[in-house]
């Protein structure tokens, strides 16, 4: 974080963290300590040296990974010896070295955490990617990065270009690199891997254009574990944590996440498949107590009668990726009292977790949380520049040793995201309240531009889920001569619902100013969205404007 003046610090008001004198908002979470960046650390050794020295326990036959569609697992004491069997093969026999990048495509997978952390090791730059992505889009990726070698799967091999030498993480070619080595004393011993150095390109989601490879060092990993280990609710130790990875392991929150359980002595579930009904028997079988879930789980969970499926084990349900509304937290809350939800704010540019709602903030439902400590943030007004006080909503800008170097290959997309001073442009329309809680409205460049007003989509999105008749919804502009724009709601029905296009527009209409009436109503199977449960209003908006 920036350092902080005297003069500042004493204008700080110690209910919002907002400071008077510089209009920059601050974390009020209990300080955290962050090693010296100028200390040599890879993401690889940090996580495993707090795995060692903050474990009290015998961890080493404690299950690390488990396959949730076959039980198959992976203990800490085979965890780390195939990551330093790996890492010493990949070195010897194939000559990869420190600045390397390699580009990973693989669906979940009991390999991938020590092939990261191996990797991680030797300075390699990891470039996962999401394996359900088109053939056009992995190749965009490719090209960005420029990897000199490729780990896929005999499922996911095809999809990539030709002439790449690639490594099968399902042959027996890679089962060997996992465990041929057994003496290996350290981990790329012999690699100075520096805190600026990259350590990933992950790419972005795509809501609002085509992927961009951000760039995220090691020392970006470091400060993001360790403000995320900070806010988690096992960090006590009261209670083993038993996670849930839903999906494949290529975007920053799942990595993190994935890297933070490491260091805790934690136990992940890797779920095959993410629909509603998987989850909840995964979590049945595993005893599932902490479920990163998208916004779209708490409504059906609000919305089932869930009579074939034993929650019990279920402690804290991690939601972020869009704004949930306050009433469906209140209902929630209602039917499943001995479930928290846990609210979260984050971007894979500034931090996958850069706010978080706490159990015993309920009296805040609908916002995103505090600040975590490693994030300072500003609330900008988008038109003038001006920045603004508590109440007053603007872009949120968000600075801190967690944000992005910025985008491989993009010199024009990084000047635009993040200014001279490191502040990265968030694109979210959100403003914080007297008391420092963040509240998200929509996505800036989602507002519906209706005759000079802004109509946010997820208010009316929000109201829509309400309604029992429908299962999910999203709202998008749609073009007109006279407004410039009108709220237009692509819906999927409930099964068994008949509700009409006009009783949706009534039912809106009813609790809404006229600005903000749905005016045209399409009916959908399902919303298309992205793996991190953002809906992609663009293939919406082309689908309206094209196939009326």
């Amino acid at each position: 974080m920036a350092a902080t003046n005297t003069n500042s610090s004493s204008q700080m008001d110690p209910n919002s963290g907002f400071c008077s004198h510089t209009k920059i908002f601050r974390s009020l979470r209990p300080s955290i300590s962050l090693p010296p960046s100028s200390q040599p650390l890879s993401a690889t050794q940090f996580a495993l040296s707090l795995l060692h020295s903050t474990t009290t326990t015998n961890f080493s036959e404690t299950p690390f990974l488990i396959n949730a569609g076959n039980g198959h697992r992976v203990t800490y004491s085979d965890f780390l010896h195939q990551t330093k069997s790996l890492a010493f093969s990949l070195q010897k026999q194939y000559s990869l070295s420190k600045g390397d990048v390699a580009f990973i495509l693989s669906h979940n997978s009991l390999q991938i955490p020590s092939l990261y952390f191996s990797l991680l090791s030797l300075g390699v730059v990891i470039a996962p990617a999401n394996p359900d992505d088109s053939i056009s889009e992995l190749t965009h990726q490719i090209q960005l990065t420029r990897p000199i070698i490729v780990f896929a799967t005999s499922h996911t091999s095809d999809k990539l270009p030709p002439n790449f030498r690639t490594i099968l993480i399902d042959s027996p070619e890679f089962s060997s690199l996992l465990t041929q080595f057994s003496n290996t004393d350290s981990i790329g011993s012999d690699v100075v891997v520096n805190q600026s150095d990259i350590a990933a390109i992950i790419y972005s989601s795509g809501t609002t254009g085509r992927n961009k490879g951000v760039l995220l060092s090691h020392g970006n990993f470091i400060s993001r574990i360790t403000a995320y280990r900070a806010i988690d609710p096992f960090e006590t130790g009261i209670q083993q944590r038993v996670s849930l990875i839903r999906r494949p392991l290529f975007d920053s929150y799942c990595i993190v996440n994935m890297m933070k359980s490491a260091t805790m002595g934690g136990t992940l579930v890797l779920a095959e498949t993410s629909d509603f009904e998987s989850v909840l028997e995964t979590a049945h079988n595993y005893n599932l107590n902490y479920c990163p879930v998208p916004p779209s789980f708490i409504l059906a969970m609000v919305k089932s009668e869930l009579t074939n499926h034993d929650v019990r084990s279920m402690r804290f349900l991690l939601t972020c990726g869009a704004p949930l509304g306050k009433q469906v937290l209140a209902n929630f809350k209602e039917k499943f009292p001995n479930i928290e939800v846990l609210d979260a704010y984050g971007l894979t540019e500034g931090g996958p977790v850069a706010s978080m709602r706490f159990p015993d903030e309920i009296n805040q439902l609908g916002s995103v949380g505090r600040l975590v400590e490693v994030v300072e943030a500003k609330i900008v007004d988008p038109s003038t520049g001006e920045l603004l006080s508590p109440g007053q909503r603007g872009e949120l800008w968000v600075r801190g040793p967690t944000t992005t170097k910025g985008y491989i290959g993009d010199e024009k997309a990084t000047a635009e995201a993040i200014d001279s001073e490191g502040w990265l442009k968030t694109g979210d329309l959100c403003f914080f309240d007297s008391d420092g809680f963040l509240f998200i409205v929509d996505r800036l460049k989602d507002m519906i531009k209706y005759d000079g007003f802004q109509v946010p989509p997820a208010e009316l999105e929000h109201l829509l889920m309400s309604n029992n008749a429908i299962a999910d919804a999203a709202v998008v502009p749609y073009p007109d001569e006279e407004a410039g724009q009108i709220p237009m709601a692509f819906v999927v029905r409930k099964p068994g619902s008949t509700i009409t296009d006009a009783q949706i527009m009534d039912y809106i209409a009813k609790q809404v100013e006229p600005i903000k009436k749905i005016q045209r109503v399409a009916f959908v199977d399902s919303i298309p969205k992205s793996a991190a449960g953002k809906i992609l209003r663009r293939e919406l908006v082309n689908r309206a404007i094209f196939n009326p």
